[in-house]
């Protein structure tokens, strides 16, 4: 599977947008209904764990500061199905990685709207607002 062809056909799917930046880097622009969009960056890389390639989605949530109560998120993480929410250079993040050799097409779509759909909801939760 050629990921970039993968990432702007589905983007063009679900009626959203895509911007490739390199070989192994794209975001699609997820739309989830009521003029709210949540961009989903893709990024082939290998695995910091066993070296093998993976795939990895991740969405801004918002800017971390100390209102935030992070044992929440710790909680939440444990209802997602991919997802997981990180702390990467002072933002929280949603995000979900696959093995390479595992991912399918209809995974990789399940795991995209995951991703967006709980970014998304949680930057309105902790922010009010639509950023990312």
């Amino acid at each position: 599977m050629n990921f970039n062809e993968f990432m702007e056909s589905y983007a063009n799917e679900v009626g959203g947008q895509f911007q490739e930046y390199d070989t192994n880097k794209s975001v699609v622009i997820y739309p989830l209904g009521g003029n709210r969009y949540q961009a989903v960056l893709g990024t082939l890389k290998k695995s910091d764990i066993t070296n093998k390639p993976s795939i990895e989605f991740t969405s801004k949530v918002c800017e971390f500061n100390t209102g935030i109560n992070l044992e929440n998120l710790i909680r939440a993480n444990a209802t997602f199905c991919s997802a997981r929410f990180v702390l990467v250079d002072d933002f929280i993040r949603v995000e979900a990685a696959i093995l390479e050799e595992s991912a399918t097409e209809a995974v990789l779509k399940d795991i995209i709207e995951e991703v967006a759909t709980v970014a998304d909801a949680w930057e309105h939760k902790l922010t009010g607002q639509d950023v990312h």
